[in-house]
């Protein structure tokens, strides 16, 4: 990977050292060692950044549809060309392995770059309401706080659409995976993005995000982060009005109907929660089966987390690398032992270290079979390799399992009978449903009821999300309308 520049922020297209940055250490997961050091920024740093993010506004807000599509174009190449160099920050930043980083880590940045371009070549930015037309402009200057478990999806998540629809942008990437952020201005900065529009300022939430979601110059906020998180942006952001997006945590279940393929069923969904370590927001970590499969789904699942290597994830062979930091190690084992205590039946893994791996975040793949429904680990979002099985009685009981949780992100169904999954996909509460496990739709609206967050990313819906609707009734002669 090309030389980055780890203590500097990236502001009206230079890189500037802070004045009074406060170094942090960026420690590798599965080394549990310093990888690099970050200057922590302050709340000036993001007064600069917001400064040149309104003055670049002016441009850029007026820039054409075509512009903005030769723009992403030009990012979208650039991209292409520093793949290895995103998946190596990531293995480092977040123990991402090797293969699961060039693939879906990377994958679905590129993905959203390139489902943006095809919106915006069809986006109506105006059309006609009888003799009312209606307008859709850039929001303005946006803040954006992305998280640490999945770097280069989520930062394309919002910054693509943020240009996409003519705004300036002031980002702030997780201070425990920054790596890939910087790697991302540089693609950005190489593509021609002009000066002011994109702006990283590294630092913590406590600092660096209050003063982003505060600031009275930033028209909207867009995080992504725990719920807990989430309402401290919402609260900080509720003092200037300004617009908020937010897509928080989950705690998605998986309806297994009677007349699914329980074993393809059981496997898609363990490789689902194991993958990334079990750190994805809209995993189904709550696998509901028939109290008479109960037995035999454990077996299944059982058999597949076992197979799982976990390892350096450096090494080609590795399937599952470390959880992306320390608090995220200390979370995951006091939650397996709460299971345990609970009297959730372990049917692999477990809260000790693996044995060959003494040093690195590293959890075994975990799961739990008899969970009852309001068991602590059936209820809070633990974020590692972590399964729960929780057996149902009938349909109706599995429906209001899955619906008893503070979350809605995500929902899963499988049967053999897709009019049967369809039925019961649309009684779950949750933003997003898929049925018996298909491929990812980058075009589909990704984001949650309930406490999982406010808004929609993906596609087209991610781009509204940085426009304002303006109304321009009447002022057209009678021929025009």
């Amino acid at each position: 990977m090309r030389q980055v520049k780890s203590q500097k922020h990236f502001i009206a297209g230079a890189w500037h050292a802070p004045k009074d940055g406060r170094p942090f250490d960026v420690i590798n997961p599965a080394t549990e060692e310093p990888c690099a050091r970050i200057l922590l920024g302050t709340a000036e740093d993001v007064d600069s950044a917001v400064r040149v993010a309104r003055q670049a506004l002016k441009g850029f807000a007026r820039s054409s549809v075509a512009d903005r599509i030769g723009l992403l174009r030009a990012v979208e190449a650039i991209y292409i060309k520093r793949k290895p160099d995103l998946a190596e920050a990531m293995t480092r930043e977040m123990g991402a392995p090797k293969n699961f980083a060039l693939g879906p880590q990377v994958g679905t940045g590129l993905a959203h770059i390139s489902r943006m371009i095809r919106v915006l070549e069809n986006y109506p930015f105006s059309m006609m309401q009888g003799g009312t037309e209606i307008v859709r402009e850039p929001v303005g200057v946006a803040g954006l706080i992305t998280p640490w478990n999945w770097p280069s999806n989520q930062i394309a998540c919002k910054v693509i659409p943020a240009l996409a629809a003519g705004c300036t942008m002031v980002h702030k990437p997780s201070e425990l995976a920054p790596l890939s952020a910087i790697v991302w201005a540089e693609i950005l900065e190489a593509a021609g993005v002009p000066p002011g529009v994109y702006n990283l300022v590294q630092g913590d939430g406590a600092t660096v995000g209050r003063a982003i979601s505060a600031h009275p110059g930033i028209d909207l906020v867009h995080f992504t982060g725990s719920t807990r998180a989430g309402i401290a942006v919402a609260q900080s952001a509720a003092t200037t009005v300004k617009r908020v997006a937010l897509e928080l945590g989950g705690k998605s279940a998986n309806i297994v109907l009677p007349d699914a393929d329980l074993a393809a069923a059981v496997t898609a969904n363990v490789t689902k929660v194991m993958g990334n370590s079990g750190q994805s927001c809209a995993a189904p970590t709550r696998l509901l089966v028939p109290h008479d499969q109960c037995a035999e789904a454990a077996r299944i699942a059982a058999e597949v987390a076992d197979a799982l290597v976990l390892g350096d994830p450096a090494d080609a062979a590795t399937d599952l690398g470390p959880v992306a930091n320390a608090a995220q190690f200390e979370k995951v084992t006091r939650l397996i032992r709460n299971g345990i205590a609970e009297g959730a039946i372990l049917a692999c893994g477990g809260a000790d270290r693996p044995a060959h791996l003494p040093r690195g975040y590293f959890v075994r793949p975990t799961v739990f079979t008899e969970v009852s429904p309001g068991m602590q680990i059936a209820q809070e979002e633990i974020f590692g390799p972590v399964l729960v099985i929780i057996p149902y009685a009938n349909e109706e009981e599995a429906i209001a399992i899955a619906n008893a949780s503070e979350y809605g992100l995500a929902g899963f169904v499988q049967s053999g009978n897709t009019d049967h999954a369809r039925r019961v996909a649309l009684q779950l509460e949750a933003g997003r449903i898929e049925i018996n496990m298909p491929a990812w739709d980058d075009a589909a609206p990704f984001g949650g009821y309930k406490r999982s967050g406010i808004g929609r990313e993906y596609g087209k819906w991610g781009l509204e999300e940085f426009l304002e609707v303006k109304a321009v009734i009447g002022g057209r002669s009678e021929e025009s309308v």
